[in-house]
This record gives structure tokens, C-alpha cells and sequence, in this order.
């Protein structure tokens, strides 16, 4: 069994299904849980799809929901432009079975706040939506902050604009409070934002070999990239393929080599003027050691065969 434990923190959409397959398939990373968000969709249906995505891929391991809405509102909409891109289930519109297993009875903040203290500096936590839950978890036990042996989120944008506003990336503008307590707290944080991820592309090419597989799951995870490579396309994101904005930050928090950082002491702006923008904090700049590294750059040209290969080799088994 690895050493190393991971927990994903999943707004579970289409990058986050793909995210998942990595993580699963990646054998130096034990996966123990999975925490359900907001984001992409509604809090039940993307704990559903988790459930969902882990029996097609012939695992057990548990979920458990976390907060439904962020730290400064009551409830939860879904976006219009989220169920364009990820369809109106969240995961392409694709149909699964009906779980088997059911969302644990455990809150998962506190999943990750007990999971923090087991396993202190071999635990790595990868939130790929919104950061209300982490938020929450240092609320409720500040102390995690010096246990969490990493943080690798997939959220923001410090040398490129934004994705919902020219300086903020949706992840951190679902709630940049929550953000902003993340990153100005003593967690170690990797930042893997859009200055990377829009790098990282995945054209009907590869989703064309999963395909090929002829399994229940090579199917499934053709079907539903090519609905968001499909989205791209219409939307104007990208004519060339989607961004694997998550898997990558599963692949980072495994292999940091995957990009070149900056570490920065950073903050995220929660005033109305450029709300949720993702930037280096000046009044700590001359602090010696800060506590989040900016990835800047990637190489693509390795990730992307390793994000395939683990993919083709989990899919071609379920």
C-alpha cells in the first residue's frame, strides 16, 4: 500500500471524473476518500457522481459530502455555462446504474480533519472546486495546518486572466473568502491554476482510443470528454481540445516535476473590484519562506502520455 494518502475534494464535473481516474490509477498515491462540493453542479448530484464514476471503475472507496454552498451565502445555483460545459448531470450527460453504495453518514470536513491527524505529513489533499470545505476544515481544527503534508488545488490564475471575469478563475470565485483563508493560512499549497492548465489539452484523438477499448468504462470516458471537448468548441474556449484542468492537479501533487513554480506568499481579493483575483500578497513578499508555490509552467509534452497511460491502463480493466 502507498504511503502516501490522498484525498480529493471533487465538484465532480467532467475534469473531475478524469481527475479521479488518475488518482485511482496512479499506484504511488493511496486514494481513502473523497469529499463531495458545490461547483460544477449541486452538492448531491456531484456526490452521486463520484459514487457513480468509482463503481464503473470497480472501486470502494468512500464518500462523503461536505458543505452545499460557500462560506458567505445560503444556497447553491448551478450556473448556466457550468451545465454547458459538463452537461446538466455534471458528468456530459452520460447514463450510469444507480449507485450501490451510499454516501457515508460522516460530515467530510471532519473526514479531513481526522484524516489530517492519522496520517499528518504523508496525507495530500487536492481540492479541484471550490475551497469551502478546506476553509471549513481550519475553522473547526486550525491545527490541521501544520499537519497536511500538502495541498495541490486546481483554482486560480496569476499570469492570465481569468475564466468568469478577467481575473478570476471560477474555483476561487465560487468562494474567495474561503480561498483567501486557504492560502493566507500556514497550509503548504501548491496553486496548479489556469497558467498551466490551459496548456494541458485532450483532443478527440485520445478520447478515440478509450473508445477502442470496447469496456463499459472506455465508453463512458469517451462519451463524456467528448461532450466537453465538444462544449469547448461551441463555447469558444478552445477550438483545439479541453484543458485537463484537474487531472493535472492530481498529477502534480504526485510528481511536482510535472511544472516550474514561484513561491509566492499569495491572497485572493475579496472586494468587489476584481473579486476572487488570485495575487501575491506585497505585505508579506519578504516573508522567507512562503507557504504557496504558483505553478507558472508545465510540461505538457510529458504530462499528457502519463495522464494517458494511466487512464488507457485503468479503462481497459473495467
Amino acid at each position: 500500500m502507498a504511503t502516501k494518502k490522498m484525498i480529493l475534494d471533487l465538484d465532480t464535473g467532467v475534469d473531475d471524473a478524469l481527475a479521479l481516474a488518475y488518482a485511482i490509477a496512479d499506484p504511488n498515491i493511496d486514494l481513502i476518500g473523497v469529499v463531495a462540493s458545490y461547483g460544477n453542479n449541486l452538492l448531491e448530484q456531484t456526490a452521486k457522481n463520484s459514487l457513480q464514476l468509482l463503481e464503473l471503475l470497480g472501486q470502494d472507496v468512500p464518500v462523503f459530502k461536505g458543505l452545499s454552498h460557500s462560506s458567505t451565502t445560503d444556497h447553491f445555483t448551478v450556473m448556466q455555462v457550468s451545465k454547458e460545459i459538463h452537461g446538466n448531470n455534471g458528468i456530459g450527460d452520460i447514463s450510469l446504474p444507480e449507485p450501490r453504495h451510499q454516501v457515508q453518514t460522516k460530515d467530510g470536513v471532519d473526514f479531513i480533519i481526522e484524516a489530517a491527524h492519522q496520517y499528518s505529513k504523508d496525507l495530500i489533499v487536492v481540492p479541484t472546486g471550490p475551497l469551502t470545505n478546506l476553509a471549513a476544515a481550519l475553522h473547526r481544527d486550525p491545527q490541521i495546518s501544520r499537519l497536511i503534508g500538502n495541498v495541490t488545488l486546481m483554482g486560480g490564475a496569476l499570469t492570465v486572466e481569468g475564466n468568469v471575469s478577467e481575473v478570476a478563475e471560477a474555483n476561487i470565485n465560487q468562494d474567495a473568502e474561503a480561498a483567501n483563508e486557504v492560502f493566507t493560512s500556514q497550509l503548504p499549497i501548491t496553486m496548479v491554476g489556469l497558467d498551466v492548465t490551459l496548456r494541458t489539452l485532450l483532443t478527440k484523438k485520445e478520447t478515440q482510443q478509450w473508445r477502442n477499448l470496447g469496456t463499459p468504462a472506455g465508453i463512458a470516458y469517451a462519451e463524456l470528454t467528448d461532450f466537453y471537448i465538444d462544449a469547448y468548441y461551441r463555447l469558444g474556449i478552445d477550438k483545439l481540445g479541453c484543458a485537463i484542468h484537474d487531472p493535472l492537479a492530481v498529477g502534480v501533487a504526485i510528481d511536482p516535476s510535472f511544472v516550474t513554480t514561484l513561491a509566492l506568499p499569495m491572497k485572493v481579493i475579496t472586494s468587489e473590484h476584481n473579486y476572487a483575483r488570485t495575487i501575491g500578497d506585497k505585505m508579506r513578499l519578504n516573508e522567507p519562506h512562503p507557504n504557496v508555490k504558483v505553478a507558472i509552467n508545465v510540461n505538457q509534452e510529458r504530462f499528457v502520455p502519463v495522464f494517458m497511460n494511466h487512464l488507457t491502463n485503468l479503462l481497459a480493466n473495467h
